[in-house]
């Protein structure tokens, strides 16, 4: 996925997460700015889910969560939110999470050309 910076206000958290609810597509939040995500391609499609499929069994046996594409994750309370690719966390507060994920244990983003540079650095730099 690729996010597109958009002209819209610096958001407070709590105007983000309750802003992005009434939203047709994602947003991802980072320090008080919000990115709009683009759809993927079929091929990062195709890692994603079957990178899923490998992990899944073996994490599924030993209780813990695994969750693609759809899923936001809550790097830092009060400044980065997103939506990476895959994400795992055996945290028991995240087993029953409904709307993010707060303790990933593995965080995965499938680069591509258009968004390697940007998945090596700003995003590197956050986590």
């Amino acid at each position: 996925m690729i996010a597109i910076p958009q002209q819209l206000p610096k958001m407070t958290i709590e105007e983000y997460l309750a802003w992005e609810l009434d939203q047709d597509i994602r947003y991802e939040y980072i320090n008080g700015e919000v990115f709009a995500m683009t759809g993927g391609t079929i091929p990062h499609n195709d890692i994603t889910l079957n990178l899923y499929n490998i992990l899944h069994p073996h994490l599924r046996a030993r209780g813990d969560r695994i969750n693609i594409l759809d899923v936001k994750v809550q790097i830092s309370p009060n400044s980065v939110y997103f939506y990476p690719d895959l994400i795992v966390s055996c945290h028991p507060d995240d087993l029953n999470a409904c709307k993010f994920i707060q303790h990933p244990k593995l965080i995965v983003e499938v680069l591509s050309p258009g968004t390697s540079s940007k998945d090596r650095g700003e995003n590197s730099d956050i986590i």
